[in-house]
């Protein structure tokens, strides 16, 4: 019956179970129907919770089962009886747990035929909980059902439902089983898959036996040479080609459907057993067998040509087969720890799978590659490629030295299939297994440096293949089908589809140039020449017209032409670009020659596209032309932006040989880069031409760059006020490259030449006019402030700081010499930003941009900054940030207000970490500020703004003052043990403890993770848990919180951290953690009985080592959380014995 506690039932106590029946289906059908509002819902809900509450509901359930056929009804049941087992089952009497145990599989061996499957297998589950509770115990016969059930024919798809199911909940059971009972169920499991292998083997081969005997052999056909050398190769004995070469049986549903379960149950098996001689050569050669139906087209052929659409979803089932057989072979393939008895039938598998690759791959009159593979099912191919990717990523190296296994071979099979992918995303990941192969190759060779050319010999010819055709997919020229399908609009992860595609090429390609210079060079460079001669040739085109300068390139298939060979030399140009790392270093002067073509092509070509100005010519189709030229013009800038550091070794050289080979090959960059600084050029162009100038500013650095006239114009614009200023970031980026133009010293010149007085004056010249407008800004005595829009105001604000942060954050690693002109030449503008900090507190974009400069003047110029300055600055800042306002920017100004609360607390950090005492005396009002102003702000709010860098900020107050708090007298240090440091400031020291305490029971798990790693980093540098403070009035608080924070998961990704932070705390004291802390931990517990408590204690063994300590905490956590759902299911009342 239905009774309620809240709500009078809506079903009648009297009335019989079958009126029980119609009035649960009746309530079913109701609660299901569209009509239905969310308030009856709620209604229905609560009737049929309290219902299953109710300790003889199952009784009803039972009779609902076997005389209902309203799905909704028997899901209803199954719920009731799964709650049942899983939360109640303690509390159950024993004799109706043996009529439960009796009655459910009797009903599902009576209907498992006409049950729907979703039902079925609820059902299944719902007997497997059981055995889960019971098994060998109290349902002794649970495991021997299941073996019975497969063996007896007509119930064996029910016995493999039954034997997968088990699989799952039983090997790798969920949180509500004891740590015993866990492993108890994985030892009796294991002694079980001897047999069960046995079995599934058995129905495998049997099926397939039955088959392949009435299975017609074809007659042998010209093509199907099939065991020919590579295979003698890879398969030793001739026994197993010919097994292969078997044709394949076509199987009726009800067989295909039995081995599709067999195949899902080793898939599940091999995914927690460990590998080991139970699984058998038979068992392998049978899977492998079944992976053929994968790839077998003939078969699908046959189904789809006999017409009928039963035969259709046969040909996918029997693809689906293929797919299975793939996953169960990937999951062994996934096992990184191979037993030696093991490698010989890895090596078998091995072999297996590379005739199936073979045949995959072979090419005949009736079928390209790529068009079988098109007719292979998706996921067997993903299925495949995934099995390829473990075979190199794992087993490489140890299958490499079987003299027996060709691996030059398959890489011939490799390289098939993968240039044969019918989708983009199969070549990605095909490629990514060739990036995992050449990673392979490159450290085996630099571990092995005496036997690099042997190795290299054994694999040039691959590697050279794979470097042809993987530029030639990157091309127009031979793949443009496929390129045009590429997405270049759309971003994903930063990158459209297109960009993924160049640069995943790209890296095969440097991979191959790490291991193979002048093959990848030789090869890649006449392709690049080829696409530069049509570009360069433009120029007889080129034809004046009434507006400008047009394009006479007009024909339909001209134009076409013109497109891919210039998307092609804007790949190319980025594959030179490239491998500019690869002729540096050691190997400069070796390859000096190559990387000198190279470089005076590219310089070539920078200044022709800005000599005729491809980027504003008028042509035939604009809206694919002109973006080509401009890519063109801005990759070949690019392309020359890598070659810099080349340039700067280069220089480096010349210096000793003066050569002018040298300085025309930077004027002529120069000339090239100047006309694209104007706002008349496209921002694409122009940021392009922007970071070449600051690469050569900032790596190449030769003297006599700022000699140039070209860069001479680049000043003069920049300092003129009446010019257009150019974009943002681009005013940014060449104001920094003039900057240290003339900040950075020049390489290879001794002090004295370095010119410093002349550059120190025109640094304050070119400061001072970029921020002419805004020293304007200061308020002074005559006029207290100029009337100016407060818009107008701002937009100045910002465009000046932002150029002078960049131009501080770029020396702020440089020399101190560097850094002294930089900021004798800011020192107005500071001031300035100084006086008029206060006036803009609460404009808190305005504020933002302030404390960016000045965190970045902190950062890198505090010591030219000088003491005083610093702290008028920092105590202005303690000024102005009141409480009140740090709560009108944190709780009223939204993330704006909040940043710029970070970069304050950003700001103390640098001030914190200083070394000295210079800035010591400020440490009490900080620490006041975090504790006493910010920290009340931020704790009890849920978001987690400002609260990482406010711990950030304390972290580092106690890491780099530790002696505020702990003063180290010589005699404490002598009497180490005796004597206990001094402590001084014990208070904020508590404080700021308790607020770590406070973060660990907070949701935020980024603040968590941070604040436990701070904890820990304090700890092992300065013995934080070894303090006496800490050891005597925190340590244990900590230790109970976050065993907490385990027993509720509320941060279960940290478990593994949590529990070697609890062992670092206890190893302190682990006397006090086993005589005192745990047994009182123990009794605070609640949802625990005594007995328990007893048990959960003595169950946590005296371990003093890290692994068998934190596997006891993780036992305690799991075994406590299993005792409390245990007791919560018990019935009101129930006397525990």
């Amino acid at each position: 019956m239905f009774p309620s506690h809240s709500k009078p039932p809506v079903i009648p106590r009297t009335a019989s179970e079958e009126a029980s029946l119609r009035a649960l289906e009746s309530l079913m059908t109701e609660f299901f129907h569209d009509c239905t509002t969310n308030e009856r819902k709620r209604e229905i809900e609560e009737l049929l919770d309290n219902f299953a509450q109710q300790i003889g509901a199952w009784r009803l359930c039972l009779y609902f089962l076997s005389s209902t056929r309203n799905d909704y009804v028997m899901m209803y049941s199954l719920t009731v009886f799964e709650n049942l087992i899983n939360k109640m089952w303690l509390g159950v009497p024993s004799q109706d747990k043996m009529e439960i145990r009796s009655c459910l599989p009797k009903l599902l061996l009576a209907h498992h035929k006409t049950l729907p499957y979703f039902i079925r297998n609820k059902l299944c589950k719902v007997i497997v909980d059981i055995g889960r509770q019971d098994w060998p115990m109290f349902y002794h016969d649970f495991f021997t059902n299941i073996l019975q059930l497969i063996q007896s024919p007509v119930t064996t798809p029910l016995g493999l439902i039954m034997l997968k199911t088990t699989s799952e909940e039983l090997a790798c059971p969920r949180e509500d089983l004891s740590v015993a009972r866990k492993e108890e169920l994985r030892k009796l499991l294991l002694d079980q898959v001897q047999t069960v292998l046995g079995l599934l083997t058995g129905i495998l081969e049997t099926v397939w036996d039955k088959h392949s005997v009435t299975a017609a052999t074809p007659p042998p056909s010209p093509t199907s040479g099939e065991s020919g050398d590579l295979l003698s190769n890879l398969l030793q004995s001739p026994s197993s080609a010919k097994l292969l070469n078997q044709p394949i049986p076509i199987l009726d549903a009800e067989s295909e459907y039995m081995c599709s379960l067999a195949l899902e149950c080793l898939a599940h098996l091999f995914s927690w057993i460990p590998l080991s001689a139970s699984i058998t050569p038979s068992l392998l050669t049978t899977i492998f067998h079944f992976a053929r139906f994968g790839c077998d087209i003939r078969a699908r052929k046959m189904a789809s040509v006999n017409g009928s659409s039963q035969n259709c979803v046969l040909g996918q089932e029997r693809g689906r087969l293929g797919v299975l057989a793939m996953s169960c072979i990937n999951e062994l393939m996934s096992k990184n720890c191979v037993p030696m008895e093991f490698e010989e039938y890895l090596l078998r598998m091995f072999q297996q799978t590379f005739y199936l690759l073979q045949k995959i791959t072979k090419d005949n009159n009736a079928h390209t590659v790529k068009s079988r593979l098109e007719e292979l099912d998706e996921s067997y191919v993903e299925k495949f490629t995934d099995f390829l990717r473990l075979f190199v990523s794992v087993h490489l190296r140890r299958i490499e030295s079987y003299s027996q296994f060709p691996v030059v071979e398959f890489l011939t099979l490799l390289f098939k299939y993968t240039f044969h992918q019918p989708t983009h995303e199969g070549y990605f990941s095909c490629l990514d297994i060739w990036t995992l192969f050449l990673d392979y190759l490159t450290s085996k060779i630099k571990s092995r440096l005496g036997d690099k050319e042997a190795v290299l010999n054994r694999y040039e010819d691959a590697l050279v293949l794979l470097l042809t055709e993987v530029l030639n997919r990157i091309q127009f020229r031979y793949n443009q089908a496929q390129l045009e399908e590429l997405d270049d609009e759309t971003l994903d992860d930063d990158q459209t589809e297109w960009q993924r595609y160049l640069r995943q090429s790209l890296e095969v390609v440097a991979k191959v140039m790490e291991l193979l210079p002048t093959h990848a060079f030789s090869t890649l460079f006449p392709v690049l020449q080829d696409n530069l001669e049509v570009y360069l040739g433009l120029q007889q085109f080129i034809v004046t017209s009434g507006s400008g300068h047009r394009l006479n390139i007009t024909a339909e298939n001209d134009c076409r032409r013109l497109h891919c060979s210039l998307r092609d030399l804007s790949s190319l140009l980025q594959a030179v670009g490239r491998l500019a790392e690869y002729f540096i270093g050691d190997v400069f002067a070796a390859r000096f020659s190559d990387a000198l073509t190279v470089v005076e092509r590219l310089v070539k070509v920078t200044l022709y596209g800005s000599q005729i100005k491809l980027y504003n010519i008028e042509t035939a189709v604009p809206s694919v032309l002109k973006p080509d030229l401009i890519d063109v013009h801005a990759q070949s800038l690019a392309a020359l932006q890598a070659y810099s550091h080349w340039l700067a070794q280069y220089c480096s050289e010349a210096h000793r040989q003066n050569t002018q080979q040298f300085v025309t090959l930077v004027s002529t960059t120069m000339d090239a880069v100047t006309p694209l600084i104007s706002t008349k050029v496209q921002d694409k162009l122009l940021l392009s031409a922007c970071h070449l100038l600051v690469s050569l500013a900032t790596t190449v650095r030769p003297v006599f760059l700022i000699s140039i006239p070209a860069v001479q114009k680049v000043f003069n614009r920049i300092t003129d006020a009446s010019a257009q200023r150019l974009v943002d970031k681009a005013q940014v980026l060449v104001c920094r490259a003039l900057s240290n133009i003339l900040l950075l010293p020049w390489p290879n010149l001794p002090e004295n030449e370095q010119q410093w007085p002349v550059r120190s004056i025109n640094h304050a010249s070119l400061i001072s006019a970029l921020s002419r407008d805004y020293r304007d800004l200061k308020p002074n005595a005559a006029a207290p402030q100029r009337k100016m829009p407060l818009d107008d105001t701002k937009v100045i604000i910002h465009q000046t700081l932002s150029v002078l942060e960049d131009i501080v954050d770029s020396i702020s690693g440089e020399s101190t010499k560097s850094r002294q002109i930089c900021y004798q030449s800011l020192q107005e503008s500071v001031q300035v930003s100084l006086a008029l900090f206060p006036a803009f507190i609460h404009q808190s974009d305005v504020t933002d941009e302030m404390l960016s400069f000045f965190l970045t003047l902190f950062r890198g110029l505090r010591v030219q900054m000088g003491v005083p300055f610093t702290e008028q600055i920092i105590q202005t800042f303690l000024n102005m940030f009141t409480r009140e306002q740090l709560a009108e920017s944190i709780l009223h100004e939204g993330s704006t207000g909040c940043r710029v609360v970070e970069k304050f607390l950003k700001i103390l950090q640098v001030v914190v970490q200083e070394p000295g005492q210079v800035f010591k005396p400020f440490l009490p009002s900080i620490i006041s500020l975090c504790m006493e102003q910010v920290y009340p702000i931020i704790a009890e709010r849920p978001s987690p703004d400002v609260k990482a860098e406010l711990f950030e900020l304390l972290f580092r107050t106690l890491h780099h003052n530790w002696r505020y708090f702990f003063k180290s007298t010589v005699l404490a240090s002598v009497q180490r043990g005796i004597a206990e440091e001094q402590m001084e400031n014990e208070p904020q020291f508590s404080a700021i403890m308790q607020a770590f305490g406070q973060s660990f029971l907070q949701p935020d798990i980024h603040l968590f993770k941070q604040n436990l790693f701070y904890l820990e980093t304090l700890n092992t540098k300065q013995k934080l848990y070894h303090k006496k403070i800490f050891r005597t009035t925190m340590l244990f608080q900590f230790v109970n919180v976050l065993l907490q924070v385990l027993v509720h998961k509320s941060h279960d990704l940290l478990q593994e951290e949590i529990g070697i932070a609890i062992y670092n705390m206890a190893s302190v004291d682990f006397d006090g953690f086993f005589a005192a802390f745990l047994p009182e931990f123990l009794t605070s517990c609640d949802g625990v009985d005594a007995n328990q408590k007893n048990v959960l204690g003595r169950n946590f063994k005296m371990d003093r080592d890290l692994p068998s300590f934190t596997q006891n905490v993780h036992r305690l956590v799991n075994d406590l959380r299993y005792y409390r759902l245990c007791n919560d299911s018990l019935p009101p009342g129930t006397v525990k014995l």
